[in-house]
């Protein structure tokens, strides 16, 4: 209870610190940040991105988005979206390599041709096959395969939310309506005593506001609670 009253007493124009994983905080989360930013000129913001998970009971951040179950000892998660995964390409590689169905897929190059998301992915499509280990190009985030999939040099499962922009514009395709749902999602969490936090909750309120716009031109499973 002490910890508790301490957190509401924090003062709010300290830094607020936040970790994410590459993909979504290079990809979908930097490009907003600023907004956050604007909307509360009295908090500075520190985003770092890592894809190793943090102990945050024993770190310098105050939050982390997080992908998994949702359940974490000492922490308190708030549900953002289901992670998901669809193929994503040019249209230029779709029309070089003629592709019109998804087992059309099983023969082009696919970046982490490896990755049981592509067996997973099949499979949503209704296509069986056993997918035989090949040799390919394998990054370590979404920004860095989406820079080899720009040059038409092959097609990559990524997650068709960060790339709404470049999607709508046409600069990336998503040949099929097909998501890939492993089961799990990403999570704004913190330890769970820093509940009222006035730095944290206001972010926690942005992000669900800002998802929110997402809602109209994303299949309603993606916000479907775990």
């Amino acid at each position: 209870m002490a910890d508790a009253f301490a957190a509401l007493r924090e003062e709010d124009h300290e830094v607020l610190a936040i970790n994410a994983a590459i993909s979504l905080g290079s990809v979908w989360l930097s490009g907003r940040i600023g907004r956050f930013q604007m909307r509360f000129p009295d908090l500075a913001v520190r985003l770092s991105l890592a894809n190793e998970a943090i102990d945050l009971a024993n770190s310098s951040f105050d939050v982390a988005i997080r992908a998994g179950s949702g359940v974490w000892e000492g922490l308190r998660s708030t549900f953002l979206f289901r992670q998901h995964f669809s193929p994503i390409c040019t249209r230029e590689f779709l029309e070089a390599n003629a592709i019109s169905k998804p087992e059309d897929l099983l023969r082009v190059e696919r970046l982490a041709p490896n990755d049981a998301g592509w067996s997973g992915w099949f499979s949503a499509a209704g296509v069986e096959a056993k997918l035989a280990p090949r040799r390919g190009i394998v990054m370590d985030n979404q920004s860095q395969e989406a820079s080899i999939v720009q040059e038409s040099y092959g097609v990559a499962l990524m997650s068709p939310l960060f790339w709404r922009t470049e999607l709508e514009s046409g600069r990336l395709i998503q040949p099929f309506d097909t998501l890939y749902m492993p089961g799990t999602a990403h999570w704004l969490v913190h330890p769970a005593h820093r509940v009222g936090v006035r730095k944290i909750e206001r972010l926690r309120e942005w992000l669900l506001e800002e998802l929110e716009g997402y809602r109209d031109v994303m299949p309603a499973e993606v916000f479907t609670p775990l």
